[in-house]
């Protein structure tokens, strides 16, 4: 089966798409692999409870709601940045950590890639999301992914604060992860905002170039 760059209007079983079992395998394997060997188990749980919510998300709507090959892909890349780091909790992180020493930064920046990711690997989803399962006008969708990064962003920073002050104390420096950054919610925010923009940004020079119109 050929890999699709778009959404395509004729339902594909599982079963016979390749493509998304190898993502699902692959991303399983990550998530297995996370909670064998966290070092927080406290924080493992607390970290994937959105994960857990997503996949459910994503395993109700794809009967009648499948989003192309290239969206899937960059979801299960996502979700693996995303439990890789839950493993060791973000500001522990041993990629990040050799991040730091070879190219000598201040601090674990792996948190910074997540969320840079999250725009920037989700906002081609958010934008087939729109476009297709919501009919929105073309501009819409190019528009409401990079809006909606970073109202998510800020939304998800208000629930760290949440459970790290309010419900899990005893959790908070570990879910935060702030590395004594005053300005570590911002910069969060602000790496996912650049990153959705970046994404639309790409995407959008790829059509033009190569003269890909759509309805």
């Amino acid at each position: 089966m050929p890999f699709t760059l778009a959404i395509t209007r004729k339902r594909i079983p599982l079963t016979q798409n390749p493509w998304l079992v190898g993502c699902i395998v692959v991303f399983l394997a990550v998530w297995a692999n996370s909670l064998i060997g966290t070092t927080d188990i406290n924080n493992w749980l607390l970290e994937n409870t959105l994960t857990f919510l997503f996949l459910i998300f994503l395993i109700i709507s794809y009967r009648k709601h499948q989003l192309s090959d290239l969206s899937y892909l960059l979801i299960c890349i996502y979700l693996c940045l995303h439990v890789y780091g839950s493993k060791y909790t973000y500001a522990e992180n041993p990629f990040g950590y050799w991040l730091k020493d070879a190219l000598g930064l201040a601090r674990n920046q792996y948190d910074r890639i997540v969320h840079f990711g999250f725009g920037f690997l989700l906002a081609y989803p958010m934008r087939e999301l729109f476009l297709r399962w919501l009919k929105a006008p073309v501009w819409v969708a190019w528009l409401l992914p990079i809006e909606i990064t970073l109202s998510i962003g800020s939304f998800y920073e208000l629930i760290e604060w949440a459970v790290a002050d309010v419900f899990f104390k005893e959790q908070g420096d570990a879910y935060l992860g702030i590395q004594g950054d005053i300005w570590d919610a911002q910069k969060d925010i602000f790496l996912a905002f650049i990153g959705a923009i970046l994404a639309t940004t790409i995407v959008s020079s790829i059509k033009k170039w190569f003269r890909i119109y759509e309805d």
